[in-house]
């Protein structure tokens, strides 16, 4: 690895590479053992109920409300989508009667 003065000195000092510029092999640091992620089923349910408690839920206006905008929505996209089923595929009858 091409290296200039400067940047070999840096290496050196931080201990990356011996003197003839060739690179020091480091131990890697031992990590902590890794705590086991599983709970009993006691605590899953209480951290679930803990949880549920901050939950912001909405008012019964708002799920009406909510409602109604997703049904007026499916039903529109549902009128616009059978439309043009039928647009194209009168228009692929067209094109196949002028073909016989």
């Amino acid at each position: 690895m091409a290296m200039n003065r400067e940047q070999r000195r840096y290496l050196q000092k931080q201990g990356q590479i011996d003197a003839e510029g060739n690179p020091v092999a480091t131990p890697r640091e031992a990590r902590p053992p890794e705590r086991d992620p599983r709970v009993s089923p006691a605590q899953y349910l209480r951290e679930v109920r803990s949880e549920l408690t901050r939950v912001q839920w909405p008012t019964r206006s708002e799920v009406i409300n909510y409602t109604i905008v997703v049904t007026v929505t499916v039903i529109l996209l549902t009128a616009f989508i059978a439309g043009l089923d039928w647009v194209f595929g009168e228009g692929v009858l067209q094109i196949l009667r002028l073909g016989s």
